[in-house]
Parts: C-alpha cells; sequence; structure tokens
C-alpha cells in the first residue's frame, strides 16, 4: 500500500432557532414532554438532528500514508460558521493554537467540503461515530441547504462499508452493547482509557458548544473540533496497530 489519503473529521452542530418552527412542528417536537425537565430534554435533543439542528463547526485533518505507517500530516483546519457572511464569503483567521480557522456559512462549509472529494476521490475517512452521525448529517444538511454530494458517505451495510473507518463501530467489533465486552462508552471515555489527551479537558465538550456560539466564542469550539480531530487520528494508530486484522 502506498499513497493512501486519510481524512480525519469531525461536527459540531447546535439547534436551529424555536422560532424557526410551524406551530405543527413544535407540536411534534415536544410531543409527550410533560415537565419542564422533559421539554428542555427533548429541546436539547434537537441539536443532533440535520432537519433541527444546524452545522457550526467543522474540523479536518488531511494525512497522506506514502508507505505503510509512515504517515505525513497535510492540511489541517476548521471551518467554522458565521451567518452574518455572503454566501460566497470564507475568510480565514489563526486560532490560538496555530491553526487555520475558515469563517463562512454552513452553505459554503459544505460547499468546500464536497470539493475534497472530487480531487481525493479515493481518500479515506476516519471519524468516531461518523457512520452513525457526521456523515448522514452532512448528507442530509446538505440537501436541504440545496448541495448536492459528490460521494454517498452512507454507501454500503452497518457492517461492510469502503472507505471509512469509523472507530465506535471497530472498538465495539460491530455489536454494540449497553453492557459487557463490546459495551459501547463516549468518545471522552475511549480517549483516557487508551491514555490519549480527552478533547474535553480544556473545559468544553458538545453540551456547551451551542451555550459558546450564542456568545461568540467560536474559536474555542474550533480549537476543541480540532483536540477532536487530533484525539481520534491517535486513537485510530492505536486501532490499527493493535486491532486490525
Amino acid at each position: 500500500m502506498a499513497h493512501e489519503h486519510y481524512l480525519v473529521f469531525d461536527l459540531e452542530t447546535m439547534a436551529l432557532p424555536w422560532e424557526d418552527f410551524s406551530e405543527s412542528q413544535q407540536e411534534y417536537l415536544l410531543r409527550n414532554a410533560e415537565s419542564e425537565t422533559e421539554i428542555e430534554k427533548k429541546k436539547n435533543e434537537m441539536a443532533l438532528s440535520p432537519l433541527t439542528s444546524k452545522i457550526i463547526c467543522l474540523g479536518m485533518q488531511r494525512i497522506l500514508e506514502e508507505t505503510e505507517g509512515n504517515y505525513q500530516p497535510q492540511i489541517r483546519a476548521a471551518y467554522a460558521v458565521d451567518d452574518s457572511l455572503n454566501i460566497d464569503i470564507r475568510t480565514e483567521e489563526k486560532l490560538s493554537t496555530g491553526d487555520l480557522c475558515y469563517m463562512t456559512t454552513e452553505k459554503k462549509l459544505l460547499i468546500d467540503f464536497w470539493k475534497i472529494f472530487e480531487k481525493y476521490k479515493n481518500i479515506h475517512l476516519i471519524s468516531f461515530n461518523g457512520r452513525n452521525f457526521d456523515a448522514p448529517f452532512i448528507m442530509l444538511r446538505s440537501a436541504l441547504l440545496g448541495v448536492r454530494p459528490s460521494r454517498n458517505l452512507m454507501q454500503g451495510t452497518k457492517f461492510n462499508y469502503s472507505l471509512h473507518t469509523d472507530l465506535i463501530d471497530e472498538l465495539t467489533f460491530y455489536i454494540p452493547s449497553t453492557y459487557g465486552a463490546t459495551r459501547r462508552y463516549n468518545f471522552d471515555f475511549y480517549a483516557r482509557a487508551f491514555g490519549l489527551t480527552s478533547p474535553k479537558s480544556e473545559g468544553i465538550d458538545g453540551s456547551k458548544v451551542g451555550e459558546f456560539y450564542k456568545e461568540g466564542r467560536i474559536h474555542e469550539i474550533a480549537e476543541y473540533c480540532l483536540r477532536d480531530v487530533t484525539t481520534t487520528w491517535e486513537l485510530f494508530k492505536i486501532w490499527r496497530e493493535y486491532l486490525k486484522f
């Protein structure tokens, strides 16, 4: 094997404004929720669906494997959403970590994402829970915003899909459970168990992303998203060395 390109990626999302939904949609979203706690829980869950939320940050790193096990990091950047920008605009900023952050609209972010697959037709995706969340989310948000994907990220079956390594599937051997040897843990737990730095170690996690975004702390979200990318890649290398057959 030589010259394989990998794309490690991770999404951050937040719920769309409640007032954007019709009365019937609001009723549907809160159906069977009676207490304030239940209502709040359902509203928080909106950030997990592409029909009720949007992408606010996409972190990516492209890595070239020149020969087996010889990895050469390529471009690494976060794409963060600023809805005040024109659809065609993409501005470049530097994060405190030195990483690039492109400020753009969600639609432009998606257009730029799909261009990667036009240039690198066989690029191999690496994610944590990407088949269950990130990939279908990107596909559906693209359709909702009138952007046609350049690759079907959901091609294949649950147990057999090419050009994508989803570490949650690999680490549960494709039979995730709520207990036992194939119990499914969250990303933070896997990272710490394998001796890696958890992306949550600097005071932000997925549950705080919406709050940070409303406060204008988009650079902190982008840095968190790229920490996710770093840890996903490190976890992939461990899996590949010890568990890939």
